[in-house]
């Protein structure tokens, strides 16, 4: 009868806009196809009235959380397999109460062993947060593809899964007491003996033992030695370099210097490239000096940074022509200083040509060059060989604007130490191998401008690129 099944705890799907109800029957109504619940809750969430009654045609599904009748709550066992499986009811069914009426389609409960809280159902609040809009039951089993087997489901164990460790909660885990039981010294000691027993043992010399420890960033694995000075050259200049990894890069004399560049060009290196080579590496290194990927978006096209070039008639100016062609192809403002000349080389001449082409500025008196500070500063002034221009006023005029500017200041491709420098510099920039530079040419930085291994060989150096995987790697005074 329909009154067996008062103060069952049921679950009732209205669909997605209603949602879903779960609380104690109250009533069953087979006349007029409904049924109330009282101390109902709505999608996990107390409802304000004490009573709700729905009809047949709103409810999508129904499932049975727990069986009561007059004699009390029902147990169940752990070879109940059907009674496990919820019951539901199609939209409109109108079986769906009568259904109520078999029991062999309902899954009992888990036993007397729910906690029972005033104001609610027994062994209803306590479960009540884990019954989500799928609407499972606290004894219900979500099939698996591996559990059924000719018609049978497979179930939890409740003597496994039950509620008998939630007594064992309440209880504060004794970490004083779970860690005397652990002796550390004594096991330390243990390994110590055993470590110096194992090695006892070993043959061979202590410098072929492998080491029975091993530190986090050593590898176990043997390797060959790391061979630190991987460039030699006949005449060591005054000074020697090492990269971030270590590798001694050693300075030379302008003389091997410029014979080395002389041996390139006679394979093919020939100045052309050479410039485009070193216009390249510096425009690199401008641009992470100016801000890198941080400042050049298509967001800040509104601040774009200007560089002022400064430069003469020499190899050393034609460099710094090429290094502001590029800066200005990566939408930099160039404002390149040249002198008027009645001839100049051709280099500069033909890299002259190109920069006119883009967007920079060339401008022939310190009087065209800006007043405020510049974001940076190229000096290309210097030679390595005709120090008479040091007594030209246009030098001594740029000097004079470059040091007055605030703004920082890269040197590419500055003179040895005792040329003197009129322009301190924040950055240095030199070209294959670095030249003994004075202590005003900054942090030193060196660039690969594609000289094959056999032309240092010919000169009598001994070379292995200390570049890796860039053109641009800084040095350290060693």
């Amino acid at each position: 009868m329909a009154t067996d099944w008062l103060g069952s705890l049921v679950s009732i799907n209205c669909g997605p806009t209603l949602g879903v109800y779960q609380g104690e029957v109250s009533s069953v109504d087979q006349s007029s196809q409904t049924i109330s619940l009282k101390q109902p809750f709505h999608n996990g969430v107390k409802c304000p009235v004490p009573e709700v009654t729905f009809s047949a045609i709103d409810i999508k599904e129904l499932k049975i959380l727990d069986i009561r009748n007059g004699n009390g709550r029902t147990s169940s066992t752990a070879s109940t397999k059907i009674n496990s499986v919820p019951v539901a009811v199609p939209k409109g069914d109108p079986r769906s109460v009568e259904k109520l009426n078999s029991p062999q389609h309902c899954s009992k409960s888990y036993g007397d062993r729910h906690l029972d809280v005033p104001g609610q159902p027994k062994g209803f609040r306590r479960r009540h947060n884990s019954w989500s809009s799928s609407s499972k039951g606290p004894n219900q089993v979500t099939p698996k593809k591996n559990g059924v087997k000719n018609g049978q489901m497979k179930h939890r164990d409740d003597e496994c899964f039950g509620d008998g460790v939630d007594d064992g909660l309440d209880t504060d885990f004794d970490f004083e007491g779970n860690l005397a039981l652990f002796d550390k010294a004594a096991v330390f000691s243990e390994i110590d003996i055993s470590e110096r027993r194992n090695g006892a043992r070993s043959r061979g010399t202590p410098q072929e033992q492998t080491p029975s420890r091993y530190r986090h960033d050593e590898n176990i694995l043997e390797a060959k030695p790391i061979v630190y000075r991987q460039i030699t050259v006949p005449q060591p200049g005054a000074k020697e370099y090492c990269t971030d990894s270590g590798l001694v890069v050693p300075s030379i004399s302008y003389e091997l210097h410029k014979r080395l560049l002389s041996v390139a060009e006679r394979y093919g290196l020939s100045l052309e490239r050479r410039l485009e080579m070193t216009g390249v590496c510096a425009s690199q290194m401008a641009l992470t000096l100016l801000g890198g990927p941080n400042r050049f978006t298509p967001k800040n096209l509104h601040q774009r940074p200007t560089v002022a070039l400064l430069c003469g008639p020499h190899v050393q100016g034609a460099q710094g022509i090429s290094c502001g062609r590029h800066l200005a192809n990566h939408e930099v403002e160039v404002i390149l200083f040249l002198p008027n000349f009645v001839k100049m080389l051709d280099s500069v001449t033909s890299e002259l040509t190109l920069f006119n082409k883009t967007s920079g500025k060339q401008v022939s008196s310190i009087k065209d060059l800006p007043d405020t500070p510049v974001d940076l500063i190229i000096n290309c002034l210097d030679c390595h060989e005709n120090t008479f221009l040091m007594d030209q006023p246009w030098y001594r005029a740029a000097a004079d604007w470059a040091n007055q500017n605030r703004a920082p200041v890269l040197s590419l491709d500055p003179p040895v130490s005792g040329q003197g420098q009129a322009v301190e510099a924040k950055w240095s920039l030199s070209l294959c191998l670095p030249l003994p530079l004075a202590e005003g040419a900054g942090r030193v930085y060196l660039c690969d401008i594609g000289v094959p291994r056999q032309v240092f060989q010919e000169v009598g150096i001994k070379y292995h690129s200390p570049f890796g995987c860039k053109f641009v790697i800084p040095l350290h005074s060693a």
